[in-house]
């Protein structure tokens, strides 16, 4: 095969990059590169509906189907993990010998769970990543009668409310002193807690994991206070770490993420790289450089480094926007909110709200949303692009639910 573009990953930033070459009218060879044996499939509903009784009957959500790939023309190459870059030569080695060469190389690698070292080798200590996890997982789940999950991030609660669906006995176990300490300010946090311990869910912070160990029934977890659990089965939820190994060993720049410019590429110009595995400035916070885990990006940063693999060389210029599905309540944020020097809370119907965080100036820099359903989702929509604009409209007009937002964005 001759040289075209490589892209290395089929999760949904990879797939997306190679559609949006196909529609950018890119007409020569698109390679995409995954290790595993599954099409690109959707990873949002691997902790949400397919952990749910029966979800786990069908086969994966698929990005596109395989036929869309045939008629595009795109080259998919699955169960191939690649083992090595030669930027010199331009080519990708993958494991079983084959040699790929690459006009443009995109690595959307993606990330993996990060691993609790007291959980390795305990046979009733599970992760959550991929199809195969959460297959595994929704068994498990159907044998037990209660879970710990050990971190109370977006994907722990997600989790949490699954479990609870089937009727098990939860326990989420966070070592920080508020759930989603990282993602949320304070107010959104007491109220995810309200929420999960309203449906019954037992939660404790600032609680460490002093020691694992498989028990005869499930696994019992010693805390650092020297509370023990025991229960069914423990899942671990403490993070994710970027796939790096293989732009490390081709020596590429790497700190928490391959570091890339606002273009995506890397400090090799025909290598870009995109999705949870990059780290970029966002001009948005001033060059401030972040590495984002979250659907929408991998789709946006797909497609933007797929018209930049083509030579466009366009700068990244979207919003941060995050999304977490819990019980009945929808979670949403646009923006870094850790920018902000002061917040505005406006109710959203019953009882759901709005907090908007400005910074010193008076920008908006962010807004973070719960509620019942999609009942917040038009108003983070409309802070999204009041966030783009730089916009800093008044606090109180936020403060108000009668105000209308998008009267704030014309103004």
């Amino acid at each position: 095969m001759s040289a075209g573009m490589v892209i290395v990953g089929a999760g949904e930033c990879g797939a997306r990059a190679a559609f949006a070459l196909r529609e950018e009218g890119y007409d020569g060879p698109v390679t995409l590169v995954g290790d595993e044996p599954h099409p690109p499939y959707e990873r949002p509903p691997l902790s949400k509906e397919r952990l749910a009784p029966g979800g786990m009957a069908a086969a994966p959500k698929p990005i596109a189907e395989p036929a869309r790939f045939r008629e595009a023309g795109i080259h998919l190459l699955l169960s191939q993990p690649v083992a090595s870059i030669d930027r010199a030569a331009r080519r990708v080695c993958l494991a079983d010998g084959t040699r790929l060469s690459y006009e443009t190389l995109l690595l959307a690698t993606g990330a993996r769970p990060r691993r609790l070292p007291l959980a390795d080798g305990i046979a009733h200590a599970l992760y959550l990543r991929t199809h195969d996890d959460a297959t595994k997982l929704a068994s498990r789940l159907g044998a037990v009668s209660s879970v710990a999950i050990v971190g109370g991030g977006f994907v722990g609660l997600e989790l949490a409310a699954a479990a609870r669906g089937r009727g098990l006995d939860v326990t989420v176990i966070e070592a920080q002193s508020r759930l989603l300490a990282r993602a949320v300010p304070q107010d959104m946090s007491e109220h995810v807690l309200a929420l999960h311990r309203r449906h019954g869910v037992r939660v404790l912070t600032g609680a460490t994991i002093a020691a694992v160990a498989d028990t005869p029934d499930g696994v019992a977890l010693e805390l650092g206070d020297g509370t023990r659990l025991e229960c069914g089965l423990a899942v671990i939820g403490v993070g994710a770490v970027p796939h790096t190994e293989l732009a490390e060993a081709a020596g590429l720049a790497c700190d928490n993420g391959i570091l890339v410019d606002d273009h995506l590429r890397t400090d090799d110009p025909a290598i870009l790289a995109a999705g949870d595995c990059c780290s970029f400035p966002l001009a948005l916070y001033g060059g401030r450089r972040v590495r984002l885990e979250a659907w929408r990006n991998a789709q946006e940063q797909g497609a933007l480094a797929a018209r930049n693999m083509l030579g466009r060389r366009e700068a990244h210029a979207f919003v941060p926007w995050f999304w977490s599905d819990q019980f009945d309540a929808t979670l949403q944020i646009a923006g870094l909110s850790d920018e902000a020097s002061e917040t505005v809370r406006r109710p959203v119907g019953e009882d759901g709200f709005i907090l908007f965080h400005l910074d010193g100036d008076g920008r908006l820099v962010a807004a973070s949303g719960i509620g019942v359903g999609n009942v917040v989702a038009r108003d983070i929509r409309l802070a999204e692009m009041l966030i783009a604009r730089r916009a800093a409209p008044p606090p109180a007009a936020l403060a108000a639910p009668e105000t209308k937002l998008k009267t704030l964005l014309a103004a």
